[in-house]
């Protein structure tokens, strides 16, 4: 394995020193030779409620130093298993959706042209629309899409702007971006605005698992209950579908949601062919006062790594 991309050992420099990547792992080019790449989306332009989800890519870095490569239950070093690298942030315009957009989607793509799988930390989410258009035209495929959440996201257009945060699945469908047969939905709670909000989940078949579902029994026999999820696959992970005590720092919290040792043993017992790639979004530090909300991101960063090392 290519010592190259190791992370900075903590013995030679302590976890509160150095210059602050993605698991003080090295910066990279996007056309280097490794097999994953992390980078940023420093945007919250879609936002309805509280701002300031581009600050994220900077906590989590800060806090990954704390991360390390060898997953316990899975039993696999991470690290030894995939070359990874940090490839910095993606650029953005904080005053101009329809050019993030397409800088992003612009992005994707060129790391999608090497081969490469990624993950990405917002961000709000609707950033994650153009990203899945440019895995849409790399993989010629309406992609298979699992999505934690405490929120559908599937909602209409908000004062009369059609891209938000709270609308990028419903568009992801409606552009064949994602097949809805295929589409998991985990953590959704209430309350809604009216009954209408379910409308384009129950018309185009959506599989919903809300906290209900999830307590309703033990949480073995839920894990149970996970599809095989075969072909090209994106997981999107808003980290609000975290009960507000697991992670306070976010734009829209949400009573009622998850523990991240639920986020934990659900990311575990997924079952994917090919995850192509992931995201984390909805991060927002100000609201964040201990951290623990950038401590999830960085747990969850891990778990999605050490998907990815199995797929």
């Amino acid at each position: 394995m290519n010592e190259e991309y190791k992370p900075l050992s903590g013995r030679d420099f302590p976890r509160f020193s150095g210059i602050k990547t993605f698991f003080r792992l090295p910066i990279a080019d996007i056309q280097a030779k490794f097999d994953v790449a992390l980078f940023g989306i420093p945007y919250d332009g879609g936002v309805s409620y509280r701002p300031g989800a581009r600050f994220a890519p900077s906590l989590v870095r800060e806090l990954s130093s704390l991360g390390r490569g060898f997953h316990m239950s899975r039993g696999v070093s991470v690290f030894d298993k995939l070359n990874i690298a940090d490839i910095g942030d993606c650029s953005v315009v904080p005053i101009d959706q329809v050019q993030t957009y397409e800088k992003i989607e612009k992005f994707v793509s060129q790391v999608l042209s090497t081969n490469k799988k990624f993950i990405s930390v917002g961000g709000d989410h609707s950033t994650t629309l153009p990203i899945l258009r440019a895995l849409k035209k790399k993989y010629n495929t309406a992609l298979n899409l699992i999505h934690f959440d405490a929120h559908l996201d599937t909602y209409p257009a908000a004062w009369g702007c059609e891209y938000h945060h709270g609308a990028f699945a419903r568009h992801a469908v409606e552009e064949g971006l994602v097949n809805p047969a295929s589409l998991l939905q985990i953590g959704i709670r209430g309350p809604l605005a009216a009954g209408s909000d379910l409308d384009f989940v129950n018309k185009h078949k959506i599989t919903i698992k809300t906290v209900d579902d999830i307590r309703s029994g033990s949480l073995t026999d839920f894990l149970k209950t996970l599809p095989v999820f075969k072909g090209p696959t994106f997981i999107t992970f808003d980290i609000d579908c975290l009960d507000p005590a697991f992670a306070p720092g976010t734009g829209t919290p949400v009573p009622g949601g998850l523990t991240t040792y639920e986020t934990q043993r659900i990311l575990r017992a997924l079952k994917i062919e090919n995850l192509v790639g992931a995201d984390i979004v909805e991060i927002c530090p100000a609201y964040d006062p201990t951290q623990i909300t950038g401590l999830a991101g960085v747990d969850t960063m891990f778990e999605l790594l050490c998907l990815m090392a199995a797929s």
